[in-house]
């Protein structure tokens, strides 16, 4: 009998958290464990698969955005020093057939994003999971030293996937190509720069840079106010990635005509009229 079967058999395997893991470590952390066990299951052990099979990882990642924190008395200078896993906190490698049934999941889920209803949301097939508020690009045309042309900077309409991710992102201004390391907060405070996944997205089988990612200024969020990506609050940001594995779905789409709670036709405020 291989080993595969004789571990697969014994499965959920329970690993204990050997001492404290902070954000700036985390991503390494959970590297290390799916490299230890890929090769003692008899399936791909990923990093989302192991995530959602211990589903208070989230959590805890959702409590370290800044507001969450400010809300509890607690200011946060730098969320890359906050302990997320802590010593003696296991984590669940996922047997054979809950994998299954979050591979199936997985296939099934989609993102769908209405710019000017400023709206983010999760599906499970038709079943809504999530509902998210975002900014979107500006209604405008600018030159941007990164890209070295005028460019339109509102956010883009079609249908693709999800292609990519920077685990660890640089801030980088695209108006004057500089890299930023702190921010200014919507209190008026300076904090560093979260470590929080930025989503790359294809669109209509390009990819122009259009991300989902979070802002540090959540004032921000139900306006048109970005370079194009499309802005999230930090806790959510965290939810939308480990709901958006490589190859997910998303329809980025621009309807002024949608539903009220109650049925009814409600129309929106056309932001990109001309």
């Amino acid at each position: 009998m291989s080993t595969k079967v004789l571990v697969q058999s014994i499965l959920p395997i329970k690993v204990k958290i050997d001492r404290d893991i902070i954000v700036e470590n985390y991503f390494e952390y959970l590297d290390s464990i799916v490299e230890r066990y890929d090769s003692l299951v008899s399936y791909k052990l990923t990093e989302h698969l192991l995530v959602r099979t211990n589903s208070w990882i989230i959590d805890t990642l959702k409590n370290t955005d800044y507001y969450r924190k400010k809300a509890l008395d607690s200011f946060v200078f730098s969320q890359k020093k906050m302990i997320v896993l802590p010593k003696g906190a296991s984590i669940v490698i996922p047997d054979s057939i809950t994998t299954k049934e979050m591979l199936d999941s997985f296939q099934k889920t989609r993102i769908d994003i209405n710019i000017p209803e400023f709206k983010l949301r999760i599906y499970e097939d038709s079943l809504k999971l999530y509902d998210f508020p975002v900014r979107v690009g500006r209604n405008e045309k600018k030159y941007l030293k990164m890209s070295d042309r005028v460019e339109d900077l509102k956010t883009k309409t079609g249908k693709g996937f999800i292609i990519n991710y920077e685990r660890k992102p640089r801030y980088v201004n695209p108006v004057n190509n500089l890299e930023y390391l702190t921010t200014r907060r919507d209190d008026n405070k300076i904090t560093k720069l979260p470590q929080i996944p930025f989503i790359e997205t294809k669109i209509n089988g390009l990819r122009n840079g259009q991300m989902i990612h979070p802002t540090t200024n959540p004032i921000t969020l139900g306006k048109a106010y970005s370079n194009g990506c499309i802005g999230t609050k930090e806790a959510d940001a965290w939810v939308i990635y480990y709901h958006a594995p490589i190859g997910t779905k998303i329809r980025i789409r621009y309807d002024l005509e949608i539903l009220d709670k109650k049925g009814g036709k409600k129309y929106l405020k056309n932001i990109y009229k001309k």
